[in-house]
């Protein structure tokens, strides 16, 4: 018996990993072939040597990861034509999106292969040539997207074949000719504008609007047989001619007639033929130079490295939650359509232009530490500035100590709130080494600082300070954490955020807000520790989740003396960054006693015996 369930044991385990370590191995070498032959400007994570279904940017694999369903590499840099036989060996693919790349060439016709594909997206490309005459390979599909490229030709009838069909978009081509009677009683969305379409709309598509056929020459109403020609009146014979003489007038005035009419006709056309090429090379022209805008105006910009794999269209359909509301501007959590979830910024009074708009980003966004949350990717119109980070379940700093205590709230204990300290200021320590030694992040506070998934303090927000309008008045930018000479010069230094950061460790030790309304008054945090330390060492100043710790009396002194000395009124009396960070990291080492917040004899919510205690940090320090 024993033995049966070992060999059980072994059999589960064996197919877990199995199915823990499968890899879609035919469908990754397509893949790689692909990007291999391929141009893209942007750099791709896929290595032959790391999980596709797991890790690969725009890859999406079945439930057991065995085959490849669905390819979102939108606006990711690509040009030329797609490689022959290498997508279309994804006999799984269900969903294919290359939209917003400079793909071009004939469409790809061996894509027609893929069976079992429901939604392909290659608008904004740069694909020109016919549509492909057969388009029965897609039974299942449901969205077709090829506008703003260059086909031309007719449209196919065969189109009427996709019965599964919801979506159909071919606008902004080349296409000519009548369109065809498409009678899909699935479909809900056609766009056929800005083609060079003629003839009338069949019965079958006038339930549409009128938009989804404007920009072409066309009518919603169906044409009208001719009619009938009048029945000439009886000519009465004249006493004076004879009935040849009659029948030569009318002959030669016939003639003249029709050559008249004939030179007229050539003429009139060959102007009109003139005026409708140079109309239509102005058209062409001008749909280009708005399609290159839109494309230069709609493109979320990455930076290397990121795995991520959208573009603004994605983010104007996500589903959006506010985050929060802060001195820069909006928050929002996004989330994506293929499950991504990130954070968008959206700012405000940002009064810069593009280039210097690029070049702050550029300088934000290549900073990589574990301590500074990345910047993704941002996006710049004169409207409309965004910034893409990823997104943080476990909330800001901010969030975790000031939410409403109550019984299914989990504080934060002491070993976490001294993590959280060291992260930030190493997060801080590293920014203040930025571009020569002189990169600011300006709006230090707990509400930017995050856990990410190894409980590691990540800074966000990161340099915005440069962006905004300098003359904005001083009570809107963050208020409790604004260092003194910012009210007089409104301006950002990095002693400035030292006093922002000092103000973040009095926060985590008193888990007060840095300001607070004390019933008519204005309570400053700042103002309160010193006013408490002043008069004596008391547990007063220490948040009360603090006090059912054993044996870190003397750790939490030394984080407030540390904290008191970042907070000092004139900034040249403040300790510099680093040596901040050695000072946090040497606060453990301050209690020699028993570190374990399991142990101790002491009860919850006793007040612990503090003793002065001296640090001396530069020129500076902090007594009793």
């Amino acid at each position: 018996m024993g033995i049966k369930f070992i060999l059980s044991a072994i059999l589960v385990y064996s197919t877990l990993c199995l199915l823990v370590i499968a890899e879609p191995v035919e469908d990754k070498q397509a893949l790689l072939d692909f990007i291999d032959k391929i141009y893209h400007s942007r750099k791709l994570n896929w290595n032959e040597n790391i999980s596709a279904c797991n890790s690969w940017t725009g890859i999406t694999c079945n439930h057991d990861n065995s085959r490849v369903v669905a390819i979102r590499l939108p606006a990711v840099g690509f040009r030329g034509e797609i490689p022959p036989n290498t997508l279309s060996r994804l006999s799984a693919l269900q969903i294919l999106s290359l939209r917003s790349n400079g793909l071009g060439g004939t469409f790809p016709s061996d894509l027609l292969k893929l069976g079992n594909l429901m939604a392909i997206y290659l608008q904004d490309n740069s694909f020109h040539g016919p549509l492909p005459l057969d388009f029965s390979g897609w039974k299942n599909l449901s969205v077709l997207n090829l506008s703003n490229n260059d086909f031309n030709g007719s449209i196919p009838s065969s189109v009427s074949n996709l019965t599964h069909l919801t979506v159909l978009s071919l606008a902004n081509n080349d296409l000519s000719g009548d369109i065809p009677d498409i009678n899909i009683p699935s479909l809900q969305s056609l766009d056929l504008s800005n083609n060079n379409l003629t003839g009338s709309v069949p019965r079958s598509l006038l339930r549409f609007p009128s938009s989804s056929f404007s920009g072409n020459n066309i009518s919603s109403e169906d044409s009208l047989l001719p009619a009938s020609p009048p029945t000439p009146a009886p000519i009465r014979h004249s006493s004076k001619f004879s009935e040849s003489a009659i029948l030569a007038i009318v002959i030669g005035s016939c003639v003249i007639a029709f050559v008249s009419i004939a030179l007229l006709l050539i003429v009139t056309n060959r102007k009109k033929g003139d005026d409708n090429i140079s109309t239509r090379k102005k058209e062409k022209s001008t749909k280009k130079m708005v399609s290159e805008n839109q494309d230069k105006n709609t493109r979320l910009a990455f930076f290397e490295g990121c795995s991520l794999a959208f573009d603004l269209e994605d983010l104007l359909r996500a589903s959006a939650e506010v985050l929060g509301k802060g001195t820069f501007g909006t928050t929002y959590k996004a989330a994506l359509e293929d499950a991504t979830t990130v954070a968008v910024k959206r700012l405000r009074e940002v009064v810069v232009g593009r280039k210097e708009f690029e070049q702050q980003m550029e300088i934000v966004g290549n900073i990589r530490h574990e301590n500074v949350a990345p910047l993704r990717a941002y996006y710049y119109s004169k409207d409309e500035k965004l910034m893409v980070y990823d997104y943080y379940s476990r909330g800001s700093v901010s969030a975790l100590l000031h939410a409403k205590r109550g019984e299914k709230r989990i504080p934060l204990d002491w070993e976490t709130r001294l993590k959280i300290a060291i992260g930030a200021a190493r997060g801080v320590a590293h920014i203040h080494t930025q571009s020569g030694g002189k990169l600011i992040h300006g709006n230090i506070k707990s509400s930017n600082i995050f856990l990410n998934s190894h409980q590691h303090a990540c800074l966000s927000d990161l340099g915005l300070a440069a962006l905004t309008n300098p003359i904005a008045p001083p009570v809107m930018r963050i208020p409790g954490y604004r260092a003194p000479e910012v009210t007089d010069t409104r301006k950002v230094s990095q002693p400035s955020d030292v006093y922002s950061f000092g103000v973040v460790l009095l926060e985590l030790l008193t888990g007060k807000s840095p300001v607070a309304s004390g019933g008519e008054e204005v309570v400053h945090l700042v103002r309160w520790v010193h006013s408490v330390v002043r008069e004596e060492w008391t547990g007063e100043v220490f948040d009360v989740e603090l006090l059912r710790y054993p044996n870190i009396e003397e750790e939490m002194v030394a984080m407030l003396q540390i904290g008191m000395s970042c907070v000092a009124r004139v900034p040249a009396q403040r300790p510099k960054i680093g040596d901040v960070v050695r000072l946090l990291e040497d606060v453990r080492s301050v209690n020699t006693g028993n570190n374990s917040q399991s142990g101790g004899t002491r009860s919850p919510g006793s007040t612990p015996s503090l003793t002065p205690h001296v640090v001396e940090i530069g020129s500076s320090s902090v007594r009793d």
